[in-house]
Order: structure tokens, then sequence, then C-alpha cells
């Protein structure tokens, strides 16, 4: 039996800072409406075929909206195709994003790893720039996207 080859990227999302100021909607990034940029990015450059192809094992895993992390599966034979259209992403509904990517890894467990270590440490940074404005409620919603990570399998 031949087992089906995925490949799991760690992505940070980063929010354009210089955006319009009058434009005082924040982003909320969802698994949703990551995905459908990163499809719609695929179908531009890559066109309907392309976008067919890669639609056989995408699926975006988890997606952090506080420290903006997200993982994304695909196939091994299209992880590359993934990837460039992700970089061609400029926006996700109307607020310029870019994204960077942190892990690049054929296990989840690999994935689930680096993907913790990095949500764990952006959120130090958060608390520390934030200080008194960190909430418990913003904790919370921390600690069980933490849990989701951990939870993470096939």
């Amino acid at each position: 039996m031949v087992q089906f080859k995925n490949r799991y990227m760690v992505m940070e999302v980063f929010v354009d800072a210089n955006r319009e100021l009058g434009d005082n909607d924040p982003i909320i990034l969802s698994a949703f409406n990551v995905s459908k940029a990163i499809k719609d990015s695929i179908q531009l450059n890559f066109g309907e075929c392309g976008l067919a192809v890669s639609l056989g094992s995408f699926q975006v895993k988890y997606v952090n909206p506080t420290t903006k992390i997200c993982i994304i599966r695909t196939s091994r034979e299209d992880h590359q195709k993934v990837w460039s259209a992700i970089t061609m992403v400029r926006s996700i509904g109307k607020c310029p994003v870019s994204f960077n990517l942190l892990d690049l890894s054929g296990s989840i467990k690999a994935c689930k790893r680096a993907a913790l270590m990095c949500d764990e440490a952006k959120f130090e940074q958060y608390r520390l720039a934030a200080g008194d404005l960190v909430t418990p409620e913003i904790t919370d919603v921390v600690k069980s996207c933490f849990e989701k990570i951990k939870a993470l399998e096939k």
C-alpha cells in the first residue's frame, strides 16, 4: 500500500501597518479567509487546471488570529506551486498582507513542534509589548490556540 505524501508549511502572516488610516476594519484571520486567498492566487497564477490539481490535499489546518501563524497542508508534488502562489497573495479581503514561510515539513509532528515554538515566542513578544493591555480573555484565546496545535493530527 502506498501512503499519500504531504508537506506542511508553517506560515506567518504580516499585515501591512501602512494601510489607509480611514480603514479601521481589523483583519479577521480565519481558515476560510486564508484558504480563499490562496485558492484565488493559485487560480490566477496557474489557471483552473493548476487549481484543480492543487486542491487534492490542500487544507488550512490551523490559524491563530492573535499571533498570525497558520499551518497549511498540501501534496508533496504540488507544494512548490502552492508555496509560490502563497508568496503572490497580496491581500486577504481588503487588507494588504504578505506571507513568510517559517518551516516546511513532511510530517505533522515536526510541523506542530515548529508552530508551537513560533506561537509561544510571538505571544510572549506580544505580551511584553502590550503590557497591561493583555486581558485574561486574550490569554485564554491564545491558550486555546496552543491546545488546538497540540491536538492536530491527520
